[in-house]
């Protein structure tokens, strides 16, 4: 009895060490507001400043592109990406008053939300939206973003390439590179924002994650 107990004994501790190390990665569904309205601001998105007409406002993912939010929590951030309409922020409102928002949301413990699906059109990035899922990050200049965050970051873009044919992962500051390649859609040449994040040092690491897989960032 006392060997069977012994190894029961073993057993479970080896399964609890096991539990505690193990990598778990889960994706919580946040859902935003995707009804008819923002489906027909999405296709006219896609004609008027893409120059894509299409039936269903979907992507074909080719490449994700990592933001930093400059908000300071989850829910401030869902409530800015939530409504339908774009208000208060002229120099978008000009090109469309589709709301801006992200595919996925990443707090500041690495938690992972998804707001839309992966194929899904979503506005984040001048010129790629038509073929970038989007990451965006709880943090900013003053809130660096956190060593959760960037293994939760590697962890998605690996079942996003598992799901998907990426090419790309690049930093939303780095979207002017593509600026005059085969790859830029936008239809203004005069239409650019711009954009600091997540900046070089948090790039850096993360590509250090992803050496393997091969990404490019410039066209």
């Amino acid at each position: 009895m006392n060997r069977k107990l012994a190894i029961l004994t073993s057993l479970i501790f080896i399964f609890c060490l096991f539990s505690a190390t193990a990598q778990t990665f889960r994706i919580f569904e946040k859902p935003i507001i995707y009804n008819e309205e923002r489906e027909k601001l999405s296709l006219e998105y896609l004609e008027k400043r893409h120059g894509l007409s299409r039936e269903k406002a979907e992507i074909d993912p080719k490449m994700v592109v990592v933001h930093w939010t400059a908000v300071p929590t989850l829910e401030t951030t869902f409530d800015v990406f939530n409504p339908v309409h774009l208000g208060g922020r002229p120099e978008l409102t000009s090109a469309s008053n589709l709301n801006v928002s992200a595919h996925f949301l990443v707090d500041r413990d690495g938690t992972i939300f998804r707001l839309l699906s992966d194929t899904a059109f979503a506005r984040h990035t001048i010129g790629l939206n038509y073929m970038a899922i989007g990451i965006e990050n709880i943090g900013g200049p003053d809130a660096p973003l956190t060593k959760a965050q960037l293994k939760a970051n590697a962890e998605l873009i690996r079942y996003l390439h598992k799901k998907h044919d990426i090419e790309y992962v690049i930093g939303h500051h780095e979207y002017y590179d593509f600026q005059g390649s085969e790859l830029w859609k936008e239809t203004d040449p005069d239409y650019l924002t711009s954009k600091q994040d997540p900046g070089d040092r948090f790039m850096k690491k993360l590509r250090k994650k992803l050496v393997d897989l091969n990404f490019k960032h410039q066209p």
